[in-house]
């Protein structure tokens, strides 16, 4: 399997094994922008048909159903990553942030409030991240 690099724009490259590190070979990945998309389109989910909408009807449901199917998809998304294949993980992983970004949505959230919480955090060590917020 190839290795993982997190690029400066948010994308991910996949990058074989054979390749030597400094000669990645990028895949185009839509990376924050699909996100953005997604987080639009639930937001727009609102105005619709509850009976032709799930998003519309975990949003009616409130934050509380909307933060119990985010932890049901992230338990799934930590099965499928030690127990199962790639290909599942990956599934789960897209539901995962499916969930995220509905359970945002049902509290008022703006997913650009959370990159910008990340995009502050950039170029920190994590360590010193949760350090300054007195974590253990």
């Amino acid at each position: 399997m190839g290795k993982v690099r997190l690029t400066a724009r948010s994308e991910v490259a996949r990058v074989p094994s054979s390749v030597p590190d400094g000669h990645a070979v990028e895949r185009k990945n839509m990376g924050d922008k699909t996100l953005e998309k997604l987080a639009e389109t639930i937001k727009a989910r609102r105005s619709e048909n509850s009976a032709k909408s799930y998003t519309r009807q975990l949003l009616d449901a409130g934050p509380e159903k909307c933060a119990k199917k985010f932890a049901e998809e992230a338990a799934e998304t930590v099965i499928a990553a030690v127990s199962q294949s790639e290909a599942a993980l990956t599934a789960e992983a897209a539901d995962t942030l499916y969930h995220l970004l509905v359970l945002l949505e049902s509290r008022g959230v703006a997913l650009s409030d959370v990159f910008a919480v990340l995009e502050k955090r950039t170029g920190t060590s994590g360590l010193d991240e949760k350090a300054s917020r007195g974590q253990s």
